[in-house]
C-alpha cells in the first residue's frame, strides 16, 4: 500500500508545484507590463521567496535588460533552498547559479532533487565569512560580472558584502535589520563565528541598518531602489544600469520599518514583541558605527528611528 500511495502523493505534489510555477509566471506577465511604480512594493509577489522578492527581482531584471552573458546569480544564506530569492529566477528564467549555506547537508540534499539536474545549479556548504567569501565564489567557478547577488546570513551581511570583490553584480539584494532603525549607519560588530541565536536570545541583534547598507552600496557603486513591504530585504542596482530606474519608473525609493514580531524569549519560543519593545530588549547590545568604527550600545545612540518611521511603527500614516 505504501508504494502506490507514495507514488500518488508524489504525483499530486508535482502537480501542485507545476501550478505554483504557472501562477508565478502569470504574475510575471502582469507585473512586467507595469512601466511606472510608486515603490517596489507595487510589484511584489511570492513564489519561493520569503516575502515579495520574487516579483521585485523579476521586474528589476526585466527593466535592467541584463544581457544573456550575465544571466547568473549567487545567493548565500539559503538554508535548504526551499525558500530563497533566486529559486524562482532559476526555474522561471533558467539562469545559472551558485547557492551557499552553512548547512553541511545543503549540497548533498540538493543533488537528490530533480531541480539539480534540470538546471545549471552549483551548491556549496560553507560557513561564510568576509575572509573566505571571495575564495568560495572563485573556487565554485564564478567571477566578474553577474546578474544578481542575494545576501542573507543573519549577521555579518554588511561585512561580507563589503569584502566581496570577486564579482560585480548588476542587482544586489541584502537583508537589513529594521529594528536598528533608519537614522544611523550601524552593524553588529564583525565576528567570523557570529550566529544570531547566540548573540542575543531574542534573535533581534543581527545584521545592519538600512542606513549602513545604503552607505556601503554608494561606496561600492550602487544605487538604492527600495525595500520589500515586509522590510526585510533592500534592493540596489549598479550605477551603470541605474539610469534605467530613474524617477519615471520608480517614483520613490522607500525604506520601510518592520512590523514583524519574530522575537524569541529565553526558552527559544516566539515572544511576539512588536514596536519599540523590540529595540528595548536589545538596547544594551553593541553595534559598530560603520562610518567611524566606533563601538557603542544601541541605547547610547539615542533615537534610531526617523519621525516617518516612528509614525508607521505607531500605526499612523502621513
Amino acid at each position: 500500500m505504501n508504494g502506490p500511495l507514495e507514488a500518488r502523493i508524489h504525483s499530486v505534489d508535482e502537480r501542485i508545484y507545476d501550478l505554483l510555477l504557472l501562477q508565478g509566471r502569470m504574475a510575471c506577465w502582469r507585473t512586467r507590463s507595469i512601466e511606472n511604480i510608486q515603490s517596489l512594493q507595487d510589484i511584489e509577489f511570492k513564489v519561493f521567496s520569503q516575502w515579495g522578492e520574487d516579483g521585485i527581482l523579476d521586474w528589476l531584471i526585466e527593466r535592467a535588460a541584463i544581457p544573456p552573458e550575465l544571466h547568473t546569480f549567487i545567493e548565500f544564506g539559503v538554508e535548504t533552498y526551499r525558500e530563497a530569492n533566486t529559486r524562482f529566477l532559476l526555474e522561471n528564467r533558467n539562469w545559472r547559479g551558485l547557492v551557499m549555506d552553512g548547512d553541511p547537508a545543503l549540497a548533498e540534499n540538493l543533488r537528490k532533487e530533480s531541480l539539480f539536474w534540470r538546471y545549471n545549479l552549483t551548491a556549496k556548504s560553507a560557513f561564510i565569512t568576509r575572509e573566505n567569501i571571495n575564495d568560495l565564489i572563485v573556487d565554485a567557478g564564478f567571477s566578474g560580472e553577474i546578474g544578481v547577488l542575494s545576501i542573507d546570513v543573519d549577521g555579518n551581511d554588511y561585512w561580507v558584502w563589503e569584502a566581496i570583490s570577486a564579482i560585480q553584480p548588476v542587482i544586489c539584494v541584502c537583508e537589513y535589520n529594521a529594528v536598528f532603525g533608519d537614522l544611523h549607519a550601524i552593524s553588529v560588530p564583525y565576528d567570523p563565528k557570529f550566529q544570531c541565536r547566540l548573540s542575543h536570545f531574542s534573535h533581534l541583534h543581527f545584521g545592519a541598518s538600512i542606513a549602513a547598507l545604503r552607505s556601503l552600496a554608494a561606496r561600492k557603486g550602487y544605487r538604492f531602489l527600495g525595500t520589500t513591504l515586509a522590510a526585510n530585504d533592500a534592493f540596489f542596482v549598479r550605477e551603470d544600469y541605474a539610469q534605467r530606474f530613474d524617477a519615471a519608473l520608480i517614483n520613490r525609493a522607500a525604506a520601510l520599518p518592520s512590523n514583524a514580531r519574530s522575537s524569541r524569549d529565553r526558552s527559544g519560543k516566539l515572544s511576539h514583541l512588536g514596536g519599540m519593545d523590540r529595540l528595548k530588549i536589545i538596547s544594551d547590545r553593541l553595534v559598530v558605527k560603520t562610518e567611524t568604527g566606533e563601538i557603542v550600545t544601541l541605547e547610547e545612540l539615542g533615537s534610531v528611528y526617523s519621525e516617518a518611521w516612528m509614525r508607521q511603527i505607531a500605526g499612523f500614516r502621513k
